[in-house]
């Protein structure tokens, strides 16, 4: 069945009186456009990222970087510890720290996994985040490093806009950037939005986890050991591993490694470097270590998982650098 016809059979049983709305209907119509080719696709503008797949994925493992996927077809399941992430067309993702976890993607060709993915703009979400605070008062939240969250009318209100502007590139780089905006006040104003706002202060334990997550996704390269990240938090060294683990549900050398990994993984795909010289690139002394772990990981040799890769959907690089490692 292609495209078209699933809209329409889509948007017919919509008029019939089934729950999707008119504007989630549309948010599915103009994805379509926006998504044309499995993977991901680039935009008019830089932090934001439109994804498709036709297929259903098993359970991969993914670092995501902060940023806020908002599905309008399909679902997809995070996994972290003993926690399940659900994000579809009914929540959306968020992730204010980047976290190393297992995923998988609910899709087929008739009804294809439509996502909008925002990296998120630290700099505007905080200055967001004070301008929210002084309004309605600072957050007593937790923060979180990733939640799922529902989608209300608003957020879906703002989403749709923002899709309908990217429609129309000369609108995508004139009012996308005050879309983008909107969309952040109403996930720091939705249902768990103070714990996002307390994330993004990174005050207490929280925000020191987050500076040794920073140092590691810029020196990962470099020897990191337990005391350097440890003081890069001005934590004690039997803290530091118990709260590093309660924002990540990982140890730090473990993470260290899955950040290397992922980053060794786009390194082959992108630069087209071979195994050996992207275990170096990222700090491993071992190839043969490397390829071990990264089959421990992935579950494919590192050449078997770029071919599946390449064969399986787009993962062009972003235009702008992020400071983070991610898995996209």
């Amino acid at each position: 069945m292609g495209s078209a016809e699933s809209f329409d059979r889509r948007l017919n049983s919509q008029q019939k009186g089934t729950p999707m709305t008119q504007a989630a209907a549309r948010m599915v119509q103009l994805m379509e456009q926006l998504a044309p080719v499995e993977g991901y696709n680039l935009s008019a503008l830089d932090d934001i990222r439109f994804l498709r797949s036709n297929r259903p994925l098993t359970r991969t493992p993914v670092l995501y970087e902060p940023g806020i996927v908002i599905l309008c077809q399909g679902r997809k399941r995070g996994y972290l510890g003993e926690d399940v992430y659900v994000y579809d067309a009914q929540h959306y993702l968020v992730v204010s720290v980047p976290v190393p976890f297992t995923m998988e993607t609910d899709a087929s060709e008739a009804e294809p996994m439509l996502a909008v993915y925002m990296r998120l703009d630290l700099q505007l979400a905080s200055e967001l985040m004070l301008q929210v605070d002084e309004t309605l008062g600072p957050s007593d939240a937790q923060p979180k490093g990733m939640y799922a969250s529902p989608m209300d009318d608003l957020l879906r209100g703002s989403t749709l806009r923002l899709l309908d502007a990217m429609s129309r590139p000369g609108e995508a780089q004139i009012l996308g950037p005050s879309l983008i905006r909107e969309i952040y006040y109403r996930i720091l104003t939705g249902e768990q939005g103070g714990s996002m706002r307390a994330a993004l202060s990174r005050q207490g334990h929280f925000g020191k986890i987050t500076r040794a997550i920073r140092k590691i996704h810029s020196c990962y390269h470099e020897h990191l050991d337990v005391e350097t990240l440890a003081h890069e938090a001005n934590m004690s060294i039997p803290n530091f591993h118990l709260h590093f683990r309660s924002v990540t549900d990982s140890s730090p050398m473990q993470y260290l490694k899955s950040t290397r990994l992922h980053q060794a993984r786009l390194l082959m795909l992108r630069n087209t470097m071979s195994a050996s010289t992207a275990a170096f690139s990222v700090g491993y002394e071992s190839a043969s270590q490397f390829s071990r772990e990264f089959k421990r990981m992935f579950g494919r040799t590192p050449q078997a998982e770029i071919e599946w890769m390449k064969a399986t959907y787009a993962l062009p690089a972003p235009v702008a650098p992020s400071v983070y490692v991610s898995s996209h």
